[in-house]
């Protein structure tokens, strides 16, 4: 592999509407946690719900439909442009029953005991205090509330770190370990999750795990796929100097390549984690 991969280029504009409405399609990617919260999390006429990270609304505005027109959904998310390709959609299947929010999760502007559900599908890797906003979550949460939260736990894409970590011993790269394991254990444990919960004042009611399997040609195509180079790539290249991208990166795939060629394909694990509270 003598020539620079393009995915290296790859280079990410957040506040794009383009690339927001590219990335709209990143429910292929969240539909397995959101199809377990669907199944799951409480259904009652004339609900109060909150959407905690809906980003483009895909549950938000699945759920607000599901429910009927005498519930009402809010959705808080950060991501200014987000809320617009949101309202996109709202306006083009007429959902008249969601209001959006922008602001942080945690420190919400809503009172005490607004909502009979709480919701979070994916959010909680992406949130950088889960402490303080499971803490808001419960102020704003009524008596006997639920919430219920997926989320890819510690094991996401084992098969790949792997071959990430035994790619940076064979360099030689070992003073790049402790951000690559500060990286690999960001991920919280449902156990950690429960703890989290059950300090905000939360019981936990219910705690499923599955998993589903992400399959690729070969190392190429794992890392030109749109998931990948958008989804998590950037965090990837953030873990090595710039200076050793290509080395790294071209032994990484090529690694991935013979794995692939002696098993037919280059599979990750992806865990699945619901996890469902109530609000004493």
């Amino acid at each position: 592999m003598s020539q620079k991969p393009d995915y290296l280029d790859t280079s990410i504009d957040w506040s794009d509407p383009n690339v927001v409405s590219g990335l709209d399609e990143l429910p292929l990617w969240s539909a397995p946690f959101g199809l377990m919260l669907l199944e799951n999390s409480r259904i009652q006429p004339d609900m109060t719900v909150l959407d905690v990270g809906f980003g483009t609304g895909f549950l938000l505005l699945e759920l607000a439909q599901r429910l009927g027109k005498y519930a009402t959904i809010y959705g808080i998310d950060p991501w200014k442009i987000a809320h617009e390709r949101t309202r996109l959609k709202m306006d083009l299947f007429n959902i008249k029953n969601v209001i959006l929010v922008e602001g942080d999760a945690s420190s919400m502007r809503f009172e005490d005991e607004t909502f009979d559900l709480i919701i979070s599908n994916l959010g909680i890797n992406n949130f950088e205090n889960p402490r303080k906003i499971f803490r808001e979550c419960f102020r704003v949460a009524k008596p006997k509330a639920q919430i219920a939260l997926t989320t890819n736990p510690k094991g996401h894409m084992e098969e790949f770190y792997t071959v990430f970590e035994e790619t940076l011993k064979e360099l030689s790269l070992n003073e790049l370990e402790e951000e690559f394991l500060i990286h690999l254990n960001h991920r919280l444990t449902p156990k950690i999750i429960h703890s989290y919960l059950k300090e905000a004042g939360f019981k936990i009611t219910k705690s499923q795990r599955s998993s589903f399997t992400l399959r690729f040609l070969d190392g190429g195509a794992f890392f030109s796929h749109s998931l990948i180079r958008y989804g998590f790539l950037e965090d990837w290249k953030k873990l090595i100097p710039a200076e050793h991208w290509y080395k790294v990166f071209t032994k990484l795939e090529t690694k991935m390549n013979i794995i692939a060629h002696n098993k037919g394909e280059f599979s990750l694990t992806i865990p699945v984690a619901y996890i469902e509270g109530e609000k004493l």
